[in-house]
């Protein structure tokens, strides 16, 4: 029976969450060609519904991700045949797509890694903008094991979670990074048992979901810029996302409520 990506990225939206469930547990959850396109468009389709209000990424089975499974990529050139731009065109085309798509959903992401969360599995989940992991999960920067330079935004999103140095340690050695140590790092929020994983993510997602949406969506792009800017570029926007904000309905909902001391309800709008 032939499988679709529908079958391989299960989706469904529960109470203003988008929940996006890689499911191919058999190959440990490595992502093909056809699973990246399917989450690049959910991705872009949260953004863009305003009945989504978060989005979590997580697995069926033992593994989150064991990195990219490329037998269900477009054909290509094969190795002997290839000229100079074919494999960058490939890296941005695949796995720098399926990462830009996280960090610029307009929604907060959440990963709940379940398990073993390799290469560009394991930057799929750090460039959510909170991480949960159960208690099994490993991290691995698998590329080294294999002769090859990390892609997938790997050398970018590391020496901003834990700095340069420890970044290198681990891409140099491409060693496993239980979660409890990646907590201790700084790469993952909380760690919690397996059985407890959705419980929490549902916990977290569904509290993001009733809160400022535009607000959250502003502050993701503030951080996330940040690390990008000089201070005064930083400001400066800074001040124009909160002229931007107060225009929205829950920027005002949110002083009525303060004034009036009462618990504010948000609309996402």
């Amino acid at each position: 029976m032939t499988r679709t990506p529908e079958d391989e990225v299960l989706h469904r939206l529960e109470t203003g969450v988008s929940w996006i469930t890689l499911n191919r547990p058999d190959a440990m959850n490595a992502v093909t060609w056809d699973q990246r396109e399917r989450v690049i468009a959910l991705l872009a389709e949260a953004s863009a519904d305003p009945a989504v209000r978060a989005v979590v990424i997580t697995a069926t089975g033992k593994g989150f991700c064991a990195g990219a499974d490329l037998r269900g990529a477009p054909a290509g050139p094969a190795a002997g045949e290839r000229v100079a731009g074919d494999v960058a065109r490939m890296i941005r085309l695949g796995a720098q797509r399926l990462i830009t798509a996280v960090l610029d959903c307009e929604k907060p992401v959440l990963a709940a890694v379940n398990g073993t969360a390799a290469g560009i599995g394991a930057h799929l989940a750090l460039a959510c903008d909170l991480v949960i992991a159960a208690e099994p999960a490993r991290f691995i920067e698998v590329f080294v094991r294999r002769g090859l330079v990390p892609d997938g935004a790997g050398a970018y999103l590391l020496p901003r979670l834990i700095g340069p140095q420890k970044a290198k340690e681990l891409m140099f050695f491409g060693d496993a990074v239980p979660a409890a140590e990646a907590e201790r790092l700084g790469l993952v929020n909380k760690v919690v048992p397996a059985e407890a994983l959705e419980e929490t993510a549902r916990a977290w997602a569904e509290r993001l979901a009733q809160g400022p949406t535009r607000a959250l969506a502003m502050t993701k792009q503030l951080v996330n810029a940040s690390l990008d800017s000089d201070r005064a570029t930083a400001l400066a926007a800074e001040a124009t996302a909160q002229e931007l904000n107060m225009t929205t309905a829950d920027a005002n909902e949110g002083v009525a409520s303060f004034v009036e001391r009462r618990t504010p309800k948000y609309l996402g709008r």
